[in-house]
């Protein structure tokens, strides 16, 4: 059992080293915001398609790339998405395995593949992407038109200029 003396002294070491160093102000710091933002979004979006569809954030992010722009390297679709090439890999591999997407080689060149969603990638897609864009619509009507706009245009800012 720790005593009250110990917890005391533990208490009065921690005010210390918090004195002598400058911890970010999380709750003011934009990176550390902007996650937040993301990963609320979109956990309240995953929710409704992991059950359903047995697909994680990083697959659903990745199938919507594919969607969008077709017949990509897995580098391509690292570099879209701005996630990590060890996590689009794993994605790309399962959605491989379970018949969402299909790899192909580029031009006979085994190199190089091209990605593309199956029929079976593409019914999935076609299912979850109307719940994104409605959560997304839930999200906006919190903003005024004004704000909606200047939202826009600061996150094409932040992301043209990283």
């Amino acid at each position: 059992m720790v005593s009250n003396e110990t917890i005391c002294k533990t208490r009065g070491n921690m005010s210390d080293t918090l004195n002598n160093h400058a911890p970010i102000r999380l709750e003011q710091f934009l990176p550390y915001r902007l996650s937040i933002v993301s990963n609320m979004v979109s956990q309240a979006i995953a929710r409704e398609y992991e059950q359903r569809f047995e697909l994680s954030v990083t697959e659903w992010r990745v199938m919507a790339v594919l969607a969008r722009f077709d017949a990509l390297s897995a580098r391509e679709v690292a570099e879209r998405t701005a996630m990590d090439k060890v996590a689009v890999s794993r994605a790309l591999a399962q959605l491989v395995a379970d018949g969402r997407v299909i790899r192909r080689t580029h031009n006979g060149d085994k190199r190089k593949s091209v990605l593309r969603l199956s029929a079976r990638g593409w019914k999935i897609h076609d299912a979850v992407a109307p719940l994104a864009l409605a959560h997304e619509r839930q999200l906006l009507e919190q903003l005024t038109t004004v704000e909606r706009e200047t939202l826009s245009r600061i996150l094409d800012k932040l992301i043209a200029n990283p």
